[in-house]
C-alpha cells in the first residue's frame, strides 16, 4: 500500500534478505567448547608433583653427566651435595655483618643500601669487605628487603655467604690415613644448633681431629652462626655430609676405625679408655634424645663422661670436647712411652 505522498507505508514492505548482520564471530561457540582435558598434577606448576617431577628430572640429568660434574664417591655410594646458588645465605643488620666479616667467614657480596647512614661499624664494614676483595654493590632499599626476607631486619646492609663445600666421608677417611695420620672424627647425630658444630668443629682443630661428619637429613649444616663460632677452625677442618649416617658408619667400621658413641648411660667410661690410640670416630647425640637407635646399635662402644650427680647432662659441644681432650692426652702419653 502506499500514502497519500506515493510512497510506501513503513512496514508494509516485505523484505526478502535479511543482509549482514552484527553477530558475536564465534566466541560464544568457543566459550562453550571448554578448556579440554584437566592436565596430570605433576603438569601444574603450582602443584607438589610437578615439584617432585622437577627434582627427578634434575636428578636423572646428574646421572646422566656422570663423572663429568659428580663429585668423587666413598666407601657410602653418596656424593658430594651439589650447591645452587640459590642456597647461600644472607647475613643482615650492622652486627652480624661485623661479626662475620671479622670471623673470615667466606662471603661472595655486600650489598649497601643507597643513601645508607655511615657509622664506625659501617666503616669498618667496607673496611674489612675492600681489603678482602669482597664486591660491594649499592642497591636500592625495595631490593635489599627483598634480599633480606620478610620481617629481617638489615640496617642498610647484608651480606651474602656462599654455600659451604662439603667433603666426602670416604675421601676424608682415605686422606687422612694416606697421610699416615690416626683417624680421629666426630660424627654429629641429630645436632641442629649450629653453635654446637661450631663448637665442636673448634674442639676437633684444637686436639688433633682430622674432620667432622655431619647427615644430611634432619641436622645442621655450616651455617654463618657455625663459622663464626667455630672462630676460624672452620677453615682449616673439613665438614663432611653423609648421606646415610649408619651406613658411613659402617664402613669406617669395615676400614678399621672404631665407632665410639657418647651417652651419659654408658657401659664404658671416659677416662683411661682403651680405644684412644686406635682410629676413632666420636658419635654425639642431640642433648634432649641422645643417639639414634640405629646409630646405637652400629657403635663398638657407648661411652659415658663421669659427671657430678647435681648436673643432668653435658651439651653436645661440651661432651665432644672432653673427648677429643681425653683421647688427645692418651695419645700424647702412648707416644712418649714409647720414645722412654
Amino acid at each position: 500500500m502506499k500514502n497519500s505522498g506515493g510512497k510506501p507505508r513503513a512496514g508494509a514492505v516485505r523484505k526478502s534478505k535479511k543482509g549482514a548482520q552484527v553477530g558475536t564471530g564465534g566466541h560464544g561457540r568457543k566459550a562453550l567448547e571448554g578448556r579440554g582435558p584437566t592436565p596430570k598434577a605433576e603438569d601444574r606448576e603450582y602443584h607438589a608433583a610437578h615439584k617432585a617431577k622437577v627434582l627427578r628430572e634434575r636428578a636423572a640429568e646428574k646421572a646422566a653427566r656422570g663423572g663429568r660434574d659428580a663429585a668423587p664417591r666413598g666407601a657410602s655410594g653418596a656424593s658430594r651435595r651439589a650447591k645452587t646458588g640459590d642456597e647461600s645465605e644472607i647475613v643482615t643488620g650492622r652486627n652480624s655483618v661485623l661479626e662475620a666479616l671479622r670471623a673470615d667467614i667466606p662471603a661472595s657480596t655486600l650489598y649497601v643500601a643507597a643513601r645508607v647512614e655511615f657509622d664506625d661499624r659501617m666503616k669498618e664494614i667496607l673496611s674489612i669487605a675492600t681489603g678482602r676483595a669482597i664486591p660491594i654493590l649499592e642497591v636500592m632499599r625495595p631490593e635489599l628487603d627483598r634480599l633480606a626476607g620478610r620481617d629481617a631486619v638489615h640496617q642498610g646492609v647484608a651480606l651474602k655467604v656462599p654455600p659451604y663445600e662439603y667433603r666426602h666421608p670416604g675421601e676424608l677417611l682415605d686422606y687422612t690415613i694416606r697421610k699416615g695420620e690416626t683417624p680421629l672424627f666426630v660424627a654429629l647425630d641429630g645436632i641442629t644448633d649450629p653453635r654446637n658444630l661450631g663448637a665442636i668443629i673448634r674442639s676437633t682443630a684444637a686436639f688433633g681431629g682430622q674432620g667432622v661428619i655431619v647427615p644430611q637429613r634432619r641436622s645442621v649444616g655450616m651455617t654463618a652462626a657455625a663459622w663464626k663460632t667455630s672462630a676460624g677452625a672452620a677453615a682449616r677442618t673439613p665438614v663432611a655430609m653423609a648421606a646415610n649416617l649408619t651406613q658411613t658408619l659402617k664402613d669406617f667400621k669395615k676400614a678399621g676405625v672404631f665407632v665410639l658413641g657418647l651417652d651419659g648411660g654408658g657401659d664404658t667410661s671416659l677416662p683411661g679408655l682403651s680405644f684412644a690410640d686406635r682410629p676413632v670416630v666420636i658419635v654425639v647425640g642431640s642433648e634432649g634424645k641422645g643417639l639414634s637407635r640405629l646409630v646405637t646399635e652400629t657403635c663398638d662402644a657407648i661411652v659415658s663422661i663421669p659427671i657430678s650427680a647435681s648436673t643432668e647432662s653435658l651439651n653436645a659441644g661440651i661432651a665432644a670436647s672432653v673427648t677429643l681432650y681425653e683421647i688427645a692426652k692418651l695419645r700424647a702419653e702412648a707416644k712418649a712411652a714409647k720414645r722412654a
